[in-house]
């Protein structure tokens, strides 16, 4: 079924046609929340939420943009509004938990690598990038968003999309530096056996 037929029964009360739909962009909402928010139990309320707004809203759609695209701003939008009103609540809400405890990164094609160890190591350093950071690299890279439709999405203005993702692939390249200069340190013989 192509979107335009998909779009025609959702929007007519189809609910298996709100299934399609859902399995259709499930990966591409559950990484996106999965950026903003670390906590797994969280993301999957959150995931819920956003295709409640999406079931809600979607007789708005216009098709002013690609549906993904706007599915990933209510995804974008639902996530922060979250972890705002976590903040304002005073709960601690922790950003920095590690990728690979995450269900739905056991995806094979992941930065597109065939090195899994690798790919979890990636994958948990974009973790620990500052949220705008890896949303804009996640958006870009791993759901291969246009510039355009990450403004869209965010709400960012496009210079700052390119800044974000600019100053991401270099605390990326910062980082793997470090570690391979940390790995040539204790690979020299003084050091092997400590």
């Amino acid at each position: 079924m192509n979107e335009t037929d998909l779009l025609k029964q959702v929007k007519n009360g189809n609910p298996d046609a709100f299934r399609f739909l859902i399995s259709d962009y499930k990966k591409l909402v559950l990484h996106l929340v999965g950026r903003v928010i670390s906590q797994s139990d969280d993301i999957e309320d959150v995931c819920q939420d956003v295709f409640l707004k999406v079931f809600r809203e979607i007789k708005k759609f216009r098709g002013d943009s690609k549906l993904s695209t706007w599915i990933a701003t209510i995804a974008y939008n639902t996530s922060i509004s979250f972890v705002k009103s976590k903040s304002r609540k005073g709960e601690k809400y922790m950003e920095e938990i590690g990728l690979a405890e995450k269900r739905w990164l056991a995806d094979d094609h992941v930065l597109h690598s065939e090195n899994e160890e690798l790919q979890a190591l990636l994958m948990r350093m974009i973790e620990k990038l500052p949220v705008q950071y890896r949303t804009v690299i996640t958006l870009f890279y791993l759901d291969e968003f246009s510039y355009r439709e990450i403004r869209q999405i965010t709400g960012m203005p496009e210079g700052t999309v390119k800044s974000y993702l600019s100053r991401a692939k270099n605390l990326l390249k910062q980082k793997i530096e470090k570690l391979q200069l940390n790995e040539k340190f204790y690979l020299l013989p003084e050091y092997a056996g400590k």
